[in-house]
């Protein structure tokens, strides 16, 4: 595999398309392994003269070349699914990870990332993104450490992109990562589900939040939801205070502006994670909650390398929110997805996760799928919170069953797709 330096690559790229491929090269590899280069301008190219050239042999690497499937992972010490299983589901090719131990605000060091990195390549799998390195409460509430904070993660995003990682999901939710009133509600046929009432939201003391679920959570520690973070539950809700919408927009620009330049020295998208759910919770302002909160975050810093992670279940908790309208719109700017489903039972009041089978829930994941298909979308893309079945016991929502059965389902889609497009 040639490497080469990323002031230079997207020129040899070029010539590699031009050159080789009617020679019967294969440039889809080289492309892949520098996935995050200027999709504008060299993907087209590369798409249109390798779709001309490509052979039956090839067809495999070329719909990898538009989507890889991928799954959550969080570390040998934290996560009760192995490597070896998520190899074994055959779909699954890579994975999205993250330095669980790691604190808001720590440098992520070089030996750290490649550490991963090898464990990850060592079952043959790849590392195809961070979820997440997290952004702190300094830098979300402008206090007096955000400079000292910014100035750790642009030296953690270089140590990613220094070992060839390309993007990185975050959110910038104050206080709680994302919002679910239980961990295991039964289902009908004996599963169970994360979900959320808004009755009970309205009711409950939410710096007791954490109490009325620690019991579902089978011994593991939920990602934002950390005891640490969880003991300090008053002291965040004051440091949030009188935060406005325009103040968290003010300082997410504040954010990505000091970012970008070393996003783009490195090829690195930043992937913000919607608001889940989709509207304020507990009086907190939530800002990536619909298309024009995103496109204006997008115009602020308008960077390619400034995306989203498009999460159906986040920005489906909002039955306002058209999801594959919003995919269309926001061509070029996904560079993470996630697919899930939901079941509304009254509407935004009250939800709960589904298997990902259209049926058992309230999206049309084919056309979501559909979307994101056609738009050329061409980052990774994994199955999310999973219902707990067969009797495993896991981290709600990330599992191994049902998220493998995700996968697959999600794989079916596209190539169901790609077949009736003609793409073979």
């Amino acid at each position: 595999m040639i490497k080469l330096h990323t002031t230079l690559r997207v020129v040899f790229i070029v010539e590699i398309i031009l050159n080789c491929a009617y020679a019967h090269e294969n440039p889809c590899n080289f492309v892949m392994y520098y996935h995050g280069v200027y999709h504008e301008q060299i993907l087209p190219l590369a798409k249109l003269r390798f779709r001309a050239s490509c052979t039956t042999a090839n067809a495999e690497l070329l719909k990898e070349f538009f989507m890889k499937m991928t799954m959550r992972w969080f570390g040998s010490k934290y996560d009760t699914v192995t490597l070896k299983q998520i190899r074994q589901t055959a779909y699954v090719k890579g994975v999205i990870s993250t330095l669980y131990n790691k604190m808001p605000g720590e440098l992520w060091t070089e030996e750290e990332i490649k550490s991963l990195k090898n464990e990850v390549e060592a079952e043959g799998l790849t590392l195809d993104g961070i979820e997440s390195v997290n952004v702190s409460d300094a830098i979300k509430t402008a206090g007096a450490d955000r400079d000292k904070d910014i100035d750790a993660y642009i030296k953690t995003l270089e140590n990613l992109g220094k070992n060839d990682i390309h993007m990185v999901c975050y959110n910038f939710m104050p206080v709680f990562d994302w919002t679910r009133t239980e961990l295991a509600r039964p289902r009908p046929d004996g599963s169970t589900v994360m979900a959320y009432s808004q009755k009970t939201v309205d009711s409950i003391d939410p710096t007791k939040m954490f109490d009325s679920i620690a019991n579902d959570m089978n011994g593991t520690v939920m990602p934002g939801w950390e005891p640490e973070r969880m003991a300090k539950i008053k002291d965040l809700f004051k440091m949030y205070e009188g935060t406005t919408a325009d103040d968290l927009f003010d300082r997410l620009k504040y954010f990505l502006d000091a970012i970008m330049p070393v996003c783009d020295k490195y090829d690195i998208n930043m992937a913000i994670h919607p608001d889940d759910p989709s509207w304020s919770v507990f009086g907190l302002p939530r800002i990536i909650t619909s298309l024009p909160n995103i496109q204006r975050m997008m115009k602020m810093t308008d960077n390619p390398h400034n995306g989203i992670t498009f999460c159906a279940g986040s920005y489906g908790t909002n039955p306002d929110n058209d999801l594959p309208s919003m995919i269309r719109a926001l061509k070029g700017r996904i560079h993470f997805a996630h697919v899930r489903n939901l079941q509304f039972n009254d509407g935004r009041n009250d939800f709960e996760e589904a298997a990902h089978l259209s049926s058992d829930g309230s999206f049309d994941m084919y056309e979501i799928v559909k979307a994101l298909y056609d738009i050329g979308f061409e980052g990774p893309i994994r199955p999310d919170h999973g219902r707990m079945i067969w009797g495993e016991k896991a981290m709600p929502g990330y599992g191994l069953y049902d998220r493998a059965l995700g996968a697959a389902y999600i794989c079916g889609l596209w190539e169901s797709i790609e077949k009736a497009e003609g793409r073979k």
